[in-house]
């Protein structure tokens, strides 16, 4: 068996066990496939993880810069209480017409709302509405500007606020320093400023599975 084919097949019965795909999860990337968006979305134990780092934290505010299908939307959306409010900011209109049909099936419509639009201006009219903090705010976007949206996220979070950087490693790309790829450069920028930024305290994971080898950032909000 091959180190990819083992990666499946561990993913496979974590999945089984811990993080099954039910109706809704399931229709929602078929829904993605039949549309013909991009196979990028997190799997399944990324998307349980990312549940449950919003139940840990108690969120009742998450923000999501990134859509694509809305999977890893319906994931977080289903941590919040019923009032809870979740922002998606998509930069297609195909991907969030796909996204928020998604949300409708889910009973998610009320809580999670899917903005259309280049992510860098959805974030400035955002923040010209004054919302409250943000708990979790979770980056999946393009790559290259992965600083610019983490430092929107600090503008709109609080003490405690966790944020989460996704697809870092980049096949493991990401530790050379002379690539000038759009992906690494920018992914580069998020690690370090996560590292150097006194409002933050962060970690990253590397991560094997059926989407390869990547991993995220984790930085909780200190100050």
């Amino acid at each position: 068996m091959s180190e990819s084919q083992t990666w499946d097949s561990v993913d496979t019965y974590f999945n089984q066990h811990l993080s099954p795909d039910d109706e809704v999860t399931a229709a929602a990337l078929r829904d993605a496939e039949a549309a013909g968006l991009p196979p990028i979305a997190v799997t399944a134990s990324q998307g349980k993880l990312l549940r449950l780092l919003a139940e840990i934290q108690g969120a009742r505010t998450v923000l999501e810069i990134g859509t694509l299908a809305g999977y890893s939307t319906i994931w977080l959306a289903r941590a919040l209480p019923a009032d809870g409010r979740l922002i998606s900011l998509e930069y297609s209109p195909v991907h969030a017409e796909v996204a928020v049909r998604n949300l409708a099936r889910a009973g998610l419509d009320k809580v999670a709302e899917v903005r259309v639009g280049a992510a860098l201006d959805s974030l400035a009219a955002l923040a010209d509405e004054n919302p409250p903090p943000f708990d979790l705010v979770f980056i999946d976007a393009d790559k290259g500007n992965n600083a610019a949206y983490l430092e929107w996220a600090l503008r709109l979070t609080a003490p405690g606020s966790l944020i989460v950087v996704d697809n870092v490693v980049r096949d493991g790309r990401v530790a050379d320093a002379d690539s000038t790829a759009e992906d690494v450069v920018g992914s580069r920028a998020a690690v370090e400023l996560i590292g150097s930024h006194p409002r933050l305290s962060g970690t990253a994971v590397q991560t094997v599975g059926s989407k390869g080898y990547d991993g995220f950032a984790l930085a909780r909000v200190v100050a």
